[in-house]
């Protein structure tokens, strides 16, 4: 019996590690939505004309929502071949469940004065002026002072 106590005792303290080195280094953040744009030779400014009218509007009406915490536009100014001409970053606290999320479409197309099915269609029309190169989804970790 004492030789089992000692055992299950020396099997604990192996498996117990100090806290400090049980702990991560960091906290998990907001999350980062990028879209990569390839924006077509001759309609830089079409474009940024649309991201400083209407996408600006949806993202700021987003965020007075409380549905994201921010939005960023940003130039790839040393952009390599295949790379694209901008990044479209939105971030965000959490993933909202399937009928908030109708709730919430609800209300930007009430605030947008257009169905879904319009706003669709005229990012398609879009596509004159770019090309949606993809999407990435980031998470940014809050490090822990050490």
């Amino acid at each position: 019996m004492k030789i089992a106590l000692v055992a299950a005792a020396a099997a604990a303290l192996a498996f117990a590690a100090p806290a400090a080195a049980q702990e991560v280094s960091y906290t998990p953040g907001t999350y980062w939505s990028v879209a990569m744009v390839d924006v077509q030779d001759g309609k830089e400014q079409d474009y940024i004309d649309f991201l400083a009218s209407e996408y600006r509007k949806s993202q700021e009406f987003a965020k007075s929502k409380g549905y994201i915490e921010g939005y960023h536009v940003l130039s790839n100014v040393d952009r390599r071949p295949g790379e694209p001409d901008l990044y479209l970053i939105v971030e965000f606290k959490k993933f909202f469940d399937p009928a908030e999320e109708l709730r919430q479409q609800k209300e930007y197309e009430a605030f947008m004065k257009r169905s879904e099915r319009q706003m669709t269609a005229e990012s398609g029309a879009r596509g004159t002026m770019r090309t949606l190169m993809g999407s990435m989804l980031w998470r940014e970790l809050n490090l822990k002072p050490r």
